[in-house]
């Protein structure tokens, strides 16, 4: 008679072998999240040091090509969120850490983590709002500005009246982050 749980177990060994490059960076995205929840803020320690052990860890294990995959997850991941930083959608630490991480991670991954982490955010903000009660506020202040946008007028002047989010109040991104990393990490191609 068989077990499911042993044959889970016995599977577990293979399935974690092909994830193993993963793990880092995995840990690394959970140490920023639990910094970014406690003080609103990433270190640059954790940013630049995760980067550069990303950027060795590649040239170690995969040689020049390696480094190569590591230099441009680097530069992409910095890249797809500097614009979101400036329009001040986010904070300069969640870009570097999102770099850093693309050191591990190489070009294709990084792409990867930023769709999962973008819609682990959404999800987030989304029990955020409901938490304390300002979903169907926050979606009636989104519908305006998509009319407003849609006719071309100023903010705010179609409805009620709308005022300009509340940035403090915001979720830290890093924990987003973090779950678009135990995504990847747990459905990675």
């Amino acid at each position: 008679m068989s077990f499911p749980w042993t044959d889970i177990a016995a599977a577990s060994p293979v399935w974690l072998a092909g994830r193993g490059d993963l793990v880092w960076p995995l840990l690394l995205s959970v140490w920023i999240a639990v910094g970014d929840l406690r003080t609103r803020r990433i270190p640059n320690y954790l940013t630049l040091g995760g980067a550069l052990a990303g950027l060795g860890f590649s040239w170690g294990c995969h040689g020049w090509p390696g480094l190569w995959s590591g230099l441009s997850g680097l530069l992409l991941g910095f890249a797809l969120l500097v614009l979101p930083y400036a329009k001040g959608g986010m904070g300069a630490g969640d870009v570097k850490a999102l770099a850093a991480l693309g050191a591990w991670l190489g070009p294709r991954l990084t792409i990867y983590l930023f769709i999962y982490m973008g819609i682990s955010g959404g999800v987030l903000i989304l029990i955020l709002l409901w938490w304390r009660g300002l979903l169907w506020l926050k979606m009636r202040q989104g519908w305006v500005l998509l009319l407003n946008w849609l006719l071309n007028r100023p903010y705010g002047s179609v409805g009620s009246s709308v005022t300009p989010p509340d940035k403090t109040s915001g979720l830290p991104y890093g924990v987003a982050m973090a779950l678009g990393m135990t995504v990847l990490f747990c459905l990675a191609p």
